[in-house]
């Protein structure tokens, strides 16, 4: 049955339901899409934008690295904790408590380190803003070397920063995230450009990340960061801090990630360019697989059919 619609007529509300009053538009700092629950919500719309960070959490494999990390946590913490768990053994109360607090080791060093990247990130967002810094984080020791390391790379690199912690998105691929920073620098560009050995515009802006996990030149930068960049490079439009809606700055093919930790830094080339963009989408269909398809593809064990059935059939 098909419907028409005159010009100018209103509907009635349903028998038994108000009439709900029309939504009004986001203004101000509103505009700007909220991470929730892996999605970011663009206020105003019914568009939902699937968040990088999930899409990578979801969609990428980590092979047996995880289960051999949490190992390698539970083996360190038991060898540091040796007369504890000795005694807690020998008394079934005790028995039960250690052997939780062993379980979880791995989780502590997870929330750990997730709760120094998240202060480092305000740390910097501050500094870049000129904004305040949290005095509870200001005056935390140990997170002095992380600010005193950042700061040196601002001055001896000589960057300038475009944004800092801006909300970008790519409605028709249908995801969203969140950066750490644009910067430009002369000295940034002379040594990817001898690094590459391609022509590196001095003026060129580059997306930047910092990293706050791992050991130097050892681990603690992984190939996601670039799918993660290359996402946000690949953006089609961002939200600037007031709510305005712009389209997406234009960015190097390459972008650099800032890995701190106590006993200083270093500026690790990311590659982030059409190859790496395409990865990200195969990684975005892993994830809507994991995160959807797949609950739905095995069913039920089947039932011999009776013998009504069978007549029937």
């Amino acid at each position: 049955m098909t419907q028409t619609t005159v010009a100018g007529a209103v509907s009635a509300p349903a028998a038994g339901r108000r009439s709900s009053k029309p939504k009004s538009e986001p203004t101000g700092t509103d505009r700007i899409p909220k991470p929730s629950q892996g999605w970011y919500r663009v206020k105003g719309t019914d568009l939902k934008l699937r968040r990088v960070t999930t899409i990578l959490e979801q969609g990428c494999s980590k092979g047996d690295a995880l289960t051999y990390w949490a190992g390698n946590i539970t083996a360190e913490t038991a060898m540091d904790n040796l007369p504890y768990l000795v005694s807690s053994s020998l008394n079934p109360e005790q028995r039960t408590e250690a052997y939780d607090w062993l379980r979880r080791a791995h989780t502590r060093k997870k929330d750990e380190r997730a709760d120094v990247g998240t202060a480092v990130h305000k740390l910097i967002e501050a500094d870049v803003l000129g904004t305040p810094m949290p005095e509870e984080l200001l005056t935390d020791p140990n997170l002095t070397p992380y600010l005193d390391h950042f700061l040196t790379f601002v001055e001896e690199w000589q960057v300038e920063f475009e944004a800092s912690e801006m909300v970008v998105g790519n409605e028709e691929e249908g995801y969203a995230g969140t950066l750490d920073y644009l910067l430009r620098s002369p000295l940034i560009a002379a040594a990817l450009a001898a690094y590459f050995e391609v022509e590196v515009p001095e003026d060129s802006v580059f997306c930047g990340d910092t990293k706050t996990g791992g050991e130097l030149d050892v681990k603690g930068v992984y190939p996601e960061a670039s799918l993660q960049m290359a996402a946000y490079r690949k953006a089609k439009v961002a939200w600037l801090r007031d709510g305005t809606k712009v389209p997406m700055p234009r960015t190097f093919w390459s972008g650099v990630v800032l890995h701190l930790r106590p006993e200083g830094y270093r500026l690790i080339p990311a590659v982030a360019d059409d190859a790496v963009f395409d990865a990200f989408l195969t990684v975005k269909r892993n994830a809507e697989w994991t995160s959807g398809l797949s609950k739905q593809v095995i069913r039920p064990a089947l039932a011999l059919p009776t013998a009504a059935e069978e007549a029937a059939a």
